[in-house]
């Protein structure tokens, strides 16, 4: 899944700041910072894309269902055909079909063509829109995260993040066996 590093924030910083009790801006590239580092944890231990962003991912153009990564997919963004040469042409959206199933996987198939080898897809994830139509659990679970970076920062003492946050977040989780 490409794209997962840049997760937007999905809580505000003022939030985050007045859950902190911190009044200042002296801190703010910090705690924005954690901020970003914590949603990116938040979609590691869910297995969900928490704030709707454009992902992209490579498929075989064999005709054959590929399941997308980033989940749940909301819509079908662009297309790329890569051909064996590593040569990049648009790809017509009417050669691509996408089902979303019940659970918000995306599935995508691509018909084969003679030059074509796989396909790179630009598509749609994520559990809400912004940071206020997230499930409340989510984005407390983040803000805990968060609070514990920003206490812990230079001790040396941490014994790891509060099981709380897992808590918090462990309804969400989605796990795929291979």
């Amino acid at each position: 899944m490409s794209g997962a590093g840049n997760a937007a924030a999905a809580v505000s910083l003022n939030e985050v700041k007045a859950y902190l009790r911190v009044e200042t801006i002296a801190d703010d590239a910090l705690i924005a910072g954690l901020l970003r580092t914590a949603t990116n944890l938040c979609e590691q231990f869910t297995g969900q894309v928490a704030l709707a962003s454009e992902r992209t991912e490579q498929v075989p153009a064999d005709g054959c269902w590929h399941r997308i990564a980033a989940t749940p997919m909301k819509r079908l963004v662009t297309g790329v055909s890569i051909d064996a040469a590593g040569t990049e042409t648009p790809l017509p959206v009417e050669e691509i079909e996408t089902q979303i199933d019940f659970c918000g996987d995306g599935w995508v198939r691509v018909a084969p063509d003679t030059e074509r080898v796989r396909a790179r897809l630009t598509i749609e994830a994520g559990l809400a829109a912004d940071w206020n139509d997230l499930p409340e659990a989510v984005r407390q679970g983040i803000i805990r995260l968060v609070a514990h970076l920003y206490a812990h920062r230079d001790g040396a003492d941490d014994a790891g993040p509060p099981a709380a946050i897992a808590a918090l977040w462990r309804p969400w989780r989605r796990m795929r066996l291979s």
